[in-house]
C-alpha cells in the first residue's frame, strides 16, 4: 500500500491543509493518508496552540466524509516535543513492506538535515513537498527522496485564522463549516 503521513499543528485546521491533502493522495496514488496532530513542534517552542483535546476534535470533524484519511493521535497521547522521527518509526513498524510518504510544506524542506536523526528519517521514508502560493522553489537537500506537489493552494494560514478571529473578522469559507462553528465556540485565538 500506498501510506502518506500529515503532521502539524493543525492549529486550527483549514481548508488549505485539506487541499493539500487531497492534492497528495491523487499525486502519489494514496491509499491512505493518517493525519497526526503534534503536542508540540520543536520549531515552536513557546507559541500558544489550542490544547490537544480541542485541536483533535476540529481534525475529526474536517476528516468526516473522507474515508481513507485517518487520524493517528499518538503525538498528542505521548505529549511532550513531537519528533517527527518518532512517528516515522512507528509507521515503519506497524508497516514494514509499505510505502510511506511524509507531508511538508515547502519552506520546511531545506531545514530537513536539521530534525532530529536526519538520516535515519531519509532513509525509513519519502517526503511529498508542497508548494505555497508565491513561494520559489527552493533547493532540496540531496539525501532525502521527494515528491514536489506544485498546486496551487489557498493562502489561508492557521496564524491567519487565528489573527482574523483575534481581531473580530469573518473566517467564513477558510475552514469546513462544522470545523469553522466549533473553533469560534471554543473561544480560542479570541483576545
Amino acid at each position: 500500500m500506498r501510506l502518506g503521513i500529515y503532521g502539524g499543528s493543525f492549529d486550527p485546521i483549514h481548508s488549505a491543509h485539506l487541499q493539500v491533502a487531497e492534492a497528495a493522495c491523487n499525486h502519489l496514488k494514496l491509499d491512505q493518508l493518517f493525519f497526526v496532530p503534534a503536542a508540540r513542534s520543536p520549531f515552536k517552542e513557546g507559541q500558544f496552540t489550542a490544547p490537544p483535546a480541542l485541536r483533535l476534535k476540529w481534525v475529526q470533524l474536517a476528516l468526516k466524509g473522507h474515508p481513507e484519511w485517518k487520524i493517528d493521535s499518538s503525538e498528542l497521547e505521548r505529549g511532550g516535543i513531537s519528533y517527527t522521527i518518532e512517528t516515522v518509526r512507528k509507521y515503519r513498524k506497524r508497516f514494514p513492506e509499505d510505502e510511506l510518504y511524509y507531508l511538508i510544506g515547502m519552506d520546511n524542506a531545506p531545514s530537513l538535515p536539521l530534525w532530529k536523526d536526519a538520516q535515519e528519517l531519509a532513509r525509513l521514508v519519502e517526503f511529498a513537498v508542497v508548494s505555497r502560493p508565491g513561494e520559489s522553489f527552493l533547493p532540496l537537500p540531496e539525501a532525502f527522496r521527494m515528491h514536489l506537489i506544485d498546486t496551487v493552494f489557498s493562502e489561508t494560514s492557521s496564524r491567519g485564522i487565528r489573527e482574523r478571529i483575534a481581531t473580530g473578522q469573518s473566517v467564513e469559507g477558510l475552514m469546513p463549516p462544522a470545523v469553522r462553528e466549533a473553533v469560534l465556540a471554543s473561544g480560542c485565538y479570541r483576545r
